[in-house]
């Protein structure tokens, strides 16, 4: 009887954050899904407990457990249920089209004119009327469509087509060579060494950071 209490008072308390991330609106979560986001604090607050509970440890132990098993349906149901994903994770928001502010869409978001502007601002406009259509993501992100004349131009606006270029490999991090990276790029020590003995290296311990490009060239970061 004692152990079905548990369970649904675990059950209770994420029902009620949930509600009450809800309330609070997008701008709390950040980065985070919603129950993401609560279900962090609360097992973060339910693992301290854990820590310190020397008589009935078992107790925050099934709440956490409650908590990972709530957090791993919803998942499933958000990936396997696609139109059940805007009742748990929410919708975007438009907050600006084509220079009209939609201050109705603003409440809902539990977001300020100042706010918005602060947003904007952090992703360079500072004149609203180089943004199209801004819209307020589910995650509490601002995403912004520029009007067409203020966006940058890009190599195909210009009719050139530059080499695709890909991301760099570390080759050595903290002093430390990475071999797995090394040979994945198909190098061996000895051609590293050759590298550091030409830019006037003797050694990888004296390198913070050492990343290599497509074509095999190795720039290196020195640790100050």
């Amino acid at each position: 009887m004692e152990f079905l209490q548990v369970v649904l008072t675990a059950l209770l308390s994420a029902a009620a954050l949930f509600v009450i991330a809800k309330l609070m609106g997008h701008k709390q979560v950040a980065q985070l899904d919603f129950f993401d986001y609560i279900s962090g604090i609360t097992i973060g607050s339910i693992a301290s407990e854990l820590a310190t509970e020397l008589e009935t440890p078992w107790k925050p132990l099934i709440a956490m457990a409650v908590y990972g098993v709530v957090a791993i349906i919803l998942s499933l149901v958000t990936s396997r249920l696609p139109k059940s994903r805007k009742y748990i994770n929410g919708t975007p928001t438009i907050l600006m089209d084509s220079g009209k502010l939609y201050r109705e869409n603003m409440k809902k978001a539990k977001l300020d004119l100042s706010e918005f502007m602060m947003l904007c601002r952090q992703l360079g406009y500072f004149d609203l009327n180089d943004i199209q259509t801004a819209v307020f993501e589910y995650n509490g992100k601002l995403s912004v469509l520029p009007v067409s004349g203020k966006r940058p131009a890009n190599p195909a606006d210009l009719g050139l087509t530059p080499t695709q270029e890909h991301i760099c490999t570390e080759i050595i991090m903290d002093g430390r060579i990475l071999a797995e990276n090394l040979k994945r790029r198909g190098l061996e020590e000895k051609w590293l060494q050759k590298q550091l003995d030409a830019q006037g290296f003797h050694s990888a311990k004296e390198i913070f950071l050492g990343v290599c490009d497509e074509n095999n060239n190795l720039t290196l970061f020195e640790g100050k």
